[in-house]
């Protein structure tokens, strides 16, 4: 009951998130004392296919500080749609669909790195690292038993599914890369699939639903990562990060505009 209750209070304190005015009330924070890192992206509204990403850190004693700089990234050709993460559901904004061109806001567990090379760029902390091959993909096809999950076509029928993310590409686009725990690991069938982040073709241009940046950006973020300091990935619209930053226990300096400069 005591359970009920305080899912209860928080999806009260919720229920404005998609306003400009709205204000966020007291809430349990969203993110747990043991998550030591955040990969904030912010993008200026619901529809924007591009914004900002900044990396935070803490420690037992301190609040949330910024490494390095801003950096810019593409999101997907729609903007954003709030995905399956650690956020209760909201009523107000668009809700992610297979196909929909929209990167998922919210929070999300990283699960792991990927890439082509044998191991993670050096320096890395030993964050968990699959490397890909020319049998790797990720199931896009609602149909499929393998739906939004990463799999060896050398080990399952190739016929069980008709959609699919190769995992290894030809234009680079995936050298390196983090899976996003986007609808999973409860999978629904058709609330989006194999969402990452990944190199991007260039700035301005969006994504399929991914969140994509320059490679010495994603591989400084693949170097910093640690496992032990259990990575949340936020994203959100920079009016509703605004609204729902202290309920989150989100950083107090976040990009206001979402919009790298």
């Amino acid at each position: 009951m005591r359970k009920v209750l305080l899912a209860a209070c928080l999806a009260l304190s919720l229920t404005a998130w998609g306003g400009e005015g709205s204000e966020s009330q007291t809430a349990p924070s969203l993110i747990a004392p043991s998550v030591r890192q955040l990969v904030l992206v912010q993008a200026p509204t619901w529809s924007s296919s591009s914004g900002s990403l900044q990396r935070y850190e803490r420690d037992a004693s301190s609040d949330w500080r910024g490494v390095g700089d801003p950096v810019p990234i593409s999101l997907g050709r729609n903007g954003m749609a709030w995905g399956r993460g650690l956020q209760p559901s909201s009523k107000t904004g668009p809700t992610k669909r297979e196909g929909d061109g929209r990167s998922p806001a919210g929070a999300f567990t990283l699960e792991s790195a990927f890439g082509a090379a044998d191991e993670l760029p050096v320096g890395s902390k030993g964050f968990p690292y699959l490397q890909t091959r020319a049998s790797t993909y990720c199931v896009e096809d609602i149909h499929s038993d393998h739906y939004n999950r990463v799999v060896d076509a050398s080990e399952v029928k190739p016929t069980t599914w008709q959609r699919w993310s190769a995992m290894r590409r030809a234009d680079g686009l995936f050298r390196w890369g983090v899976i996003v725990q986007q609808n999973a690991p409860d999978v629904v069938v058709g609330a989006g699939s194999c969402v990452f982040l990944h190199i991007w073709r260039g700035e301005h241009h969006p994504t399929a639903g991914c969140t994509a940046m320059a490679a010495d950006d994603i591989e400084s973020i693949l170097r910093w990562l640690e496992p032990k300091a259990k990575p949340v990935l936020i994203q959100l619209p920079a009016p509703v990060y605004r609204a729902t930053r202290e309920a989150w226990g989100l950083p107090d300096d976040g990009v206001d505009s979402g919009q790298h400069k």
